[in-house]
């Protein structure tokens, strides 16, 4: 069964004979200044019909490049909104450079006209959406967050912004990377009037870009593209603010662009719940409020620069400092015999200190046209300590059945480097190529902990024991890998890939834990606790051989891969008792893809993909963990790899008459082998090997390898715009099952769980006086379970938002924020509706209305909570934490504005007076 799935989705294809073919390249620039045009549409088409034949899109710098295309004339067209169209009759008998190619700025006759057509907000190319920033109205001082969740299908979901359905990655700035993964410190980062565009796809991987050759790693990517007169200056913001309650922030987010050369700063310092500085005055991150009280220090800092005409640098560093301290309530019903329902009640109480170091860079050196080198080093070193305690109880259908009492005290480092290294070669034949990558990681924690425990046992009578613990933990990993992919073009329309890969992954896990026998010489008393105490080696090595084949012309592109991979891993115990077990797996793993283009506006994405995924050495070490007395865990050396089937569907459309859209996503996964959850549960008096005693009533949790693993999710948007109120319009909706498996007392049992979920919202595009986005999501939630049909149950959660921005008068700003939650189902004291308002009243000072004096309240009404469901393979848990409540503050905030002298006197009052929108086709007399 393992194989037979994937053989039905594989298939070979040769495509026989050959024709020559050519290559047409150029650079978009603006017509008198030199500014290169990204985006701009390149078509190729017959010159005797104007048909269609090939097109794309300029790149960041404008540059374009069309490959195998016929020899024949034809007519280049070359478009960009606010430019004439440019035509260009061409012949090709050979490659063709077509160097600079100018667009003009459309002209504007003045008179007496009326322009009542209303701006078009965006195209759709491919898979590329790209949206004019000037056809989304924002407030003056707004970011880049508040103007990218004004687009058609993006939206905010758990705290995580989503576009199309699926979770934004990365933000690049002009094709740049921009603070490396951390999409939130990136938006905030960058005021709304500097953008010019801002462009939604899917990036391939580094490998897919150098070789041409799709190998189905994406990253939903934000482009943010900013306005040519406002790449050379210094911009940004600065505030400070004090409370009550001895509530404060202090921040800076500092732009200097000049060009190709950027350089932001962003500090911060508050114990308002802020994780990053923020543009937007009354913002506190996103609709989920933040769990615990939480003191934050930052310091960010993004460089990038183009280094002469053939190295591009981008990298950023991050320091942050954050004290939570955090109270939580827990309920969770297990999954049992339905005759013996067992639950668990758990108030905790902790206080972590963590601080972290992230470093990211790319270094991108271009030797010529047909090499190149892609460099990209990442580091991360964290330091958390830990002052916690936490009462359990575990209670059955006769009672009490265990407590215990916990605090723990703990230290712990983290230290990764990872380095990725790209080499790319074109050869003169369009199509062939060779890409050649390498990869390096080093990984280091170390973990020290004490702990004290008093666990007390009910049934079948009762005892107490009491327990005091020295814990370390000492980790050092290595992982390599190196391929090689050659490419080679079939036919006409095709090209083949051949690839190899090898990597290995290697871990040295030690857990030394030692009773502490003198309560006042923790460090010295000591006994080693062999039943507790583990030192574990696991290796993993992999090869991969695969054949790949891509056949793309006009509106299709099809796809076929086989790949067939040869693993071995390796474990080894060395203490308490040395043993080694080793196994090998062979699997063959294809791929599928297919895309076809309906039109310029509307295409389809099928994909179908196989993978396997081994088991990390925290799984492999078996060796029991006694965190908490009453649920003991352990690893599994016996675990195999795990294999999946994934199917996806992407649809994209666009009326950029209309400026109606629908994006579709849907996706289904089976996973062979998956690692699940076991879960023993004692009814009586258990020793464990090693001697571990398990009481009655506590459980032992210990990963195994189980089949049945199942999972859908999809995804619908439709955007429209409201003329009538000069508004946005989006409508959203999915459906998602799950099958999980797990196993209680050698029992097989799955919770299946489905969901249903709906939402609308409507964002205002009146002016930049006034702003306005309100939204709300509901789901349905069913969860069932096989085992223990008494667990069976539905519960409702409902969101609701409301952000509203005015300018009343003589720059008196009101401006507010509205979460709204409502839960239904939960259990009992759990199901808290709350309203959590946030409310400002502020005034522009100085004569350019830079600066701003602001009185803000948070949590008005005092309802601020946090409450959240989990459902696992073996339980389904409520959580409830304590939040941020109500305070009041007074802040200044200033505007930093600094353009280059260049620019004209309608750019400068465009900045200061409009928020720096570009006035071309807004309605009005021109």
């Amino acid at each position: 069964m393992k194989y037979l799935l994937p053989l039905l989705f594989f298939f070979g294809l040769v495509h026989l004979g050959s024709a020559q073919s050519y290559f047409i390249k150029g650079r978009i620039l603006e017509f008198g200044s030199d500014q290169s045009i990204p985006n701009a549409t390149i078509l190729l088409l017959t010159y005797s019909d104007s048909v269609q034949v090939d097109g794309m899109i300029s790149d960041i710098d404008g540059y374009f490049d069309i490959q195998n295309v016929d020899e024949g004339e034809y007519l280049l067209k070359v478009q960009y909104l606010g430019y004439q169209n440019l035509f260009k009759t061409i012949e090709v008998k050979e490659d063709l450079d077509l160097g600079n190619l100018n667009l003009k700025e459309t002209a504007t006759e003045l008179g007496e006209v009326t322009v009542n057509a209303r701006r078009s907000t965006g195209t759709q190319k491919s898979d590329t959406t790209l949206y004019n920033a000037d056809a989304f109205k924002t407030m003056k001082d707004a970011s880049a967050q508040t103007l990218v969740e004004k687009l058609p299908g993006v939206t905010s979901m758990d705290g995580s912004l989503q576009a199309q359905g699926e979770s934004i990655a990365q933000i690049l700035v002009d094709g740049k990377p921009f603070f490396g993964g951390d999409v939130q410190t990136a938006l905030q980062n960058l005021p709304a009037e500097v953008i010019q565009g801002i462009e939604i796809f899917d990036q391939k991987s580094e490998k897919a870009q150098l070789s041409g050759f799709d190998d189905g790693e994406r990253m939903k990517t934000i482009n943010i593209i900013t306005k040519p007169n406002r790449r050379k200056g210094q911009f940004g913001k600065a505030s400070v603010g004090y409370g009550t309650d001895d509530r404060y922030l202090a921040g800076a987010s500092v732009n200097a662009f000049n060009e190709d050369q950027r350089i932001t700063f962003t500090g911060l310092s508050n114990n308002i719940n802020v994780d990053s500085y923020t543009a937007d005055p009354n913002a506190r991150g996103n609709d989920r409020p933040q769990n615990g009280i939480i003191k934050t220090n930052i310091l960010g800092l993004n460089y990038s620069d183009l280094i002469g005409e053939k190295l591009k640098i981008s990298g950023s560093y991050l320091f942050r400092k954050r004290e939570n301290n955090g109270i939580s309530s827990l309920f969770r019903e297990y999954v049992t015999d339905a005759n013996d329902g067992q639950t668990y009640t758990e108030e905790s109480r902790n206080t972590r200190v963590n601080r972290d170091h992230r470093f990211d860079m790319r270094l991108e050196y271009n030797i010529d046209d047909n090499n190149r080198i892609v460099f990209r080093p990442r580091f991360s070193a964290s330091n958390d300590k830990e002052n916690s305690g936490f009462l359990g109880e575990s209670m059955n259908d006769l009672g009490l059945l265990n407590q215990t009492e916990n605090t723990r005290t703990a230290d712990n480092d983290d230290f990764d480097i990872d380095n990725r290294l790209y080499y790319g070669h074109k050869f003169n034949k369009a199509g062939r190529s060779l890409t050649v990558r390498a990869s390096y990681g080093y990984h280091w924690n170390k973990d020290l902990a004490f702990r004290k425990a008093t666990n007390s046992f009910f049934q079948p009578t009762e005892k107490t024991e009491i327990i005091q613990q020295r814990i370390q933990r000492d980790r050092t990993g290595t992982n390599w890998n190196t391929g090689v992919s050659y490419t080679e073009p079939i036919g006409k329309y095709g090209q083949m890939e051949l690839e190899y890969e090898i990597g290995n992954r290697s871990d040295d896990s030690d857990q030394l834990t030692f009773d502490i026998l003198d309560e006042d010489l923790p460090n010295l008393g000591l006994e080693l606790d062999t039943a507790l105490s583990n030192t574990f080696e696991s290796k993993y090595i992999r090869q991969e051989t695969e054949l790949g084949y891509q056949w793309k012309k006009d509106k299709v592109q099809f796809q076929v891969e086989g790949e067939y991979q040869h693993a071995k891993l390796q474990n080894d115990q060395g203490f308490p008792a040395p043993f080694d077990l080793q196994r090998t797996f062979e699997s063959f793993m294809p791929t599928v893809r297919f895309d076809y283009k309906f039109s310029d506006n509307t295409n389809m994405e099928i994909d179908y993909d196989t993978d396997t995924d081994a088991p990390s050495v925290q799984q492999l070490q078996g060796v029991i963990d006694n965190s908490n007395p009453l649920q003991l865990r352990t690893g599994n050396p016996d675990l195999d790899q795990s294999y999946s089937n994934r199917i996806r569907l992407r649809l994209r459309s666009r009326n950029p008459d209309t400026d109606k859209s629908w994006f579709v996503f849907a996706q289904a996964s089976i996973v062979e082998n998956s690692i699940a959850n076991s879960s023993f549960i004692a009814d009586s008096t258990t020793t464990l090997p090693g001697g571990i005693v398990l009481e009655k009533g506590s459980q032992l949790f210990r990963p195994v390898n189980l089949d049945g693993y199942q999972d859908f999710r999809s995804w619908l948007s439709y955007g429209m715009p409201l003329d009538f109120m000069k508004s946005n319009l989006n409508i959203n909706g999915g459906l998602s099952f799950s099958k999980r498996p797990g196993q209680v007392n050698n029992e097989l049992s799955f919770n299946n769980s489905s969901r249903i979920s709906t939402g609308i919202s409507i964002s205002s595009n009146i002016s930049d006086q006034v702003d306005f986005n309100i939204s709300t999501r509901a789901s349905f939630n069913n969860v069932k379970n096989t085992l223990n049909p008494s667990l069976d149950n539905k519960y409702f959660n409902q969101r609701t938002r409301l952000n509203f921005s005015w300018i009343i008068w003589e720059g008196f700003v009101y401006r507010m924020d509205l979460n709204h939650q409502i839960n239904s189902g939960l259990s009992e004291g759990f199901d808290n509706n709350f309203l959590l308002m946030n409310m400002s009243i502020g005034k522009k000072v100085f004569a350019n209305q830079r600066g701003e004096i602001s009185l803000n309240v948070y949590d008005l009404l005092g309802q601020n909570t946090s409450v959240r469901r989990n459902v696992t393979d073996v339980y389904i848990e409520d959580v409830q934490n304590n939040v941020l409540q109500r305070y009041f503050m007074l802040t200044f905030t200033f505007n930093i504005r600094r353009f280059s002298k260049g620019m004209d006197m309608q750019d400068y009052n465009e900045m200061v007076n409009d928020g720096g929108g570009d006035r071309r086709g807004r309605p009005g007399t021109i």
